[in-house]
C-alpha cells in the first residue's frame, strides 16, 4: 500500500508521482502506461506541457480503472486565469484526458494581473460540480499563498522547486501552518544525486543516489513527481519509497549547503 496525504474529504494523494513535463509525444504515452503498469497511482501533468493527449493515451494503453490512480493537472499561464478561462479549460480538460474528473488542479504560476479570487472562485465551482476534487497551486510563496487564502477557497497542495540543496525549508513551514502540501519537482537536478551525502547514503542503504534523494522528498512529508523516459529508471524512482532511512541520515539531507533554483524563467515571481 502506498503512503498517501489526504488533501480534503474528497482526495488523498500518493506521495510518488509520475511526472510528466517535456514527455511528449510516444515517449510520453509510453512513460505513462510504464507507470501505472509498474504501479504509479498517481500522474502529474499541465496544459502548458501541451500533453493531455499522450497522457489520455497511456492512461488507456495501461488499462487501469479512473478511480484506481490520482490525476494532476495545471491552468496554462498566463491567460486561463480568469472566471471564463477557468470554465472553459476545466471542461476541455476532461475531454483531453479522457475523465469525468479531476482530482488535482493546479494554478500553474501565479500572475497578478488577475484577482487570485477571480480563478479560485471559479475553481471551487467546478469542485462543487465534481468536476475537480481539490485546488491547489504552483510555484507561489508565501505572499502569493497570503493573498490567494484571502479569497476563502480552500488552497491544498503548493507544487514547488525541492531537494536538498535547495530545500525551501521557510516555505515548507509555512505551508504547513495553513495546511498546504507540498510536491516536490526537479527534486533530482543541481548535482543532488552527486552529493558526498548522497553517494554515502546510497552505499549505506544499497540504493541508486535517485532514490536517496527521492527518499527523503517522500520522508520530509513532501510528494515527489520524478519524470523519465526510460522504463528501469521509472521502476527505480517507484521503488524509492520501499525503504526507509534513518533519522540523522534524513538530517544530513537537510543541512547540505543550498544552492540556487534550476526554474526560474523570466516571468516568474518569485520575488513577491
Amino acid at each position: 500500500m502506498q503512503k498517501t496525504i489526504k488533501l480534503n474529504a474528497q482526495a488523498t494523494i500518493p506521495v510518488l508521482g509520475f511526472g510528466t513535463w517535456q514527455l511528449t509525444g510516444n515517449d510520453c504515452v509510453e512513460g505513462v502506461a510504464t507507470a501505472l503498469s509498474v504501479g504509479y497511482k498517481h500522474i502529474d501533468t499541465a496544459d502548458g506541457y501541451g500533453n493531455h493527449k499522450e497522457v489520455r493515451a497511456g492512461i488507456e494503453k495501461a488499462g487501469v480503472k479512473r478511480e484506481g490512480f490520482f490525476l494532476t493537472t495545471k491552468l496554462r499561464y498566463p491567460d486561463s486565469y480568469t472566471k471564463e478561462a477557468v470554465r472553459a479549460c476545466g471542461e476541455r480538460f476532461l475531454t483531453e484526458l479522457g475523465t469525468n474528473y479531476i482530482d488535482l488542479l493546479l494554478i500553474h504560476w501565479p500572475n497578478r494581473k488577475v484577482p487570485f479570487a477571480e480563478t479560485l472562485n471559479e475553481m471551487n465551482e467546478l469542485k462543487k460540480e465534481g468536476k475537480i476534487r481539490a485546488i491547489g497551486v504552483s510555484n507561489f510563496t508565501p505572499h502569493h499563498l497570503d493573498d490567494a487564502l484571502a479569497a476563502g477557497v480552500e488552497i491544498v497542495n503548493n507544487q514547488v522547486e525541492v531537494r536538498p540543496t535547495f530545500n525551501q525549508k521557510a516555505l515548507r513551514e509555512y505551508c504547513a501552518t495553513k495546511n498546504i502540501s507540498i510536491t516536490a519537482y526537479s527534486s533530482l537536478k543541481g548535482g543532488n544525486t552527486e552529493l558526498p551525502e548522497v553517494i554515502e547514503l546510497s552505499e549505506k542503504y544499497s540504493k541508486t543516489p535517485a532514490q536517496v534523494v527521492l527518499n527523503w522528498v517522500t520522508a520530509r512529508g513532501m510528494i515527489a513527481i520524478p519524470k523519465s523516459s526510460h522504463p528501469e529508471r521509472i521502476k527505480e524512482n517507484l521503488e524509492s519509497i520501499d525503504f526507509e532511512m534513518e533519522e540523522a541520515d534524513l538530517q544530513k539531507l537537510d543541512n547540505v549547503p543550498q544552492g540556487e533554483r534550476t526554474g526560474n524563467p523570466a516571468f516568474s515571481d518569485f520575488n513577491y
